[in-house]
């Protein structure tokens, strides 16, 4: 066998354009290029970031009872969420294909084949050929998620296979899960993505863990937003008034299998960290820990996942 291939990634801490599908997803076209044009080859865009991460917002729900005005602001949410396939996964394939770079971004996808009111936070999954990988469903929002994204099921724990390694990972707390991170240890992981809305110090430092857990790269990509970035009827919402100026700082970084930090993390501003990885480092990592392989005591422990899709309806 020939050494892993080394390969430049970009971890895109973008801001959003909430609301505004078709904004943000000529930004995020930008960006790939502008990444590309840097020599990335793989590019992470954060959770959520068409049409946005709606933090604060609460859509009018409390324990039993909903408001009109709050469903409204729901409505709206969900007519600017992305079809996968459609317009949106189109576009930034195109950019993809013409920038020839492997690309993964969070959107807010809106399901279109078993309904036509569930939203679900989701990863994209696009290669150099501008084709539509996969993606992943966000197993289990957390808090108030819950009231607006449904819940994924184990057919989408995807990862790619890539020249330089597999990709694949979760979305935000699901990396708190120990028997996700397991499921996706167990498909062989080289980079592992962890794309996030939580900019805390402890976020942080559980992708150092992960890190050296899984003995992969860990890219972990958030978005930056202020408060001011939401429309302006949305930002005048009593929802929001107790809100920060800053809503997200950020904290995107890069993570050595080792656990030690390559890039970032980068706070209180857009921007995009880059880096080598030498993926050979990947294999010197395993030595004395692989936690799918000599310390994984398959004699006394075991998972069991089930991938297979959650129907509504089956035989119709």
């Amino acid at each position: 066998m020939t050494s892993p291939s080394p390969v430049k990634v970009a971890v895109v801490q973008a801001a959003p354009v909430p609301f505004d599908r078709d904004a943000i997803t000529d930004r995020v076209c930008e960006l790939i290029h502008e990444a590309a044009s840097e020599g990335a080859k793989f590019i992470l865009f954060p959770e959520a970031l068409i049409p946005a991460y709606p933090r604060g917002l609460n859509f009018g729900m409390v324990v039993g009872s909903r408001s009109p005005e709050g469903r409204k602001v729901w409505q709206r949410y969900w007519e600017t969420a992305v079809d996968v396939p459609g317009r949106q996964t189109e576009l930034i394939g195109k950019a993809a294909r013409e920038a020839g770079v492997f690309a993964a971004i969070g959107v807010i996808e809106r399901d279109s084949t078993f309904s036509r009111g569930t939203l679900y936070c989701t990863l994209v999954y696009f290669g150099p050929h501008g084709e539509l990988l996969g993606k992943h469903r966000k197993l289990k929002p957390t808090g108030s998620e819950r009231l607006i994204w449904g819940e994924g099921d184990g057919s989408t724990l995807t990862v790619i296979d890539t020249p330089f390694g597999r990709v694949g990972g979760l979305i935000c707390w699901e990396n708190y899960m120990p028997l996700a991170r397991m499921a996706m240890y167990g498909k062989g992981l080289d980079i592992y993505l962890a794309p996030t809305a939580d900019s805390r110090d402890s976020w942080h430092a559980s992708m150092r863990h992960i890190a050296c857990e899984s003995r992969c790269f860990v890219l972990s990509c958030n978005q930056f937003m202020t408060k001011d970035m939401y429309p302006e009827e949305i930002r005048n919402l009593e929802e929001l008034k107790d809100q920060p100026d800053i809503i997200t700082r950020g904290g995107s970084a890069i993570i050595s299998p080792f656990g030690e930090v390559i890039e970032g993390p980068l706070y209180d501003r857009d921007g995009i960290l880059y880096a080598e990885l030498d993926m050979a480092e990947v294999v010197r990592a395993r030595v004395d820990f692989d936690v799918t392989g000599h310390y994984a005591r398959a004699d006394i422990f075991t998972l069991t996942v089930n991938e297979e899709p959650a129907l509504p309806v089956k035989g119709a």
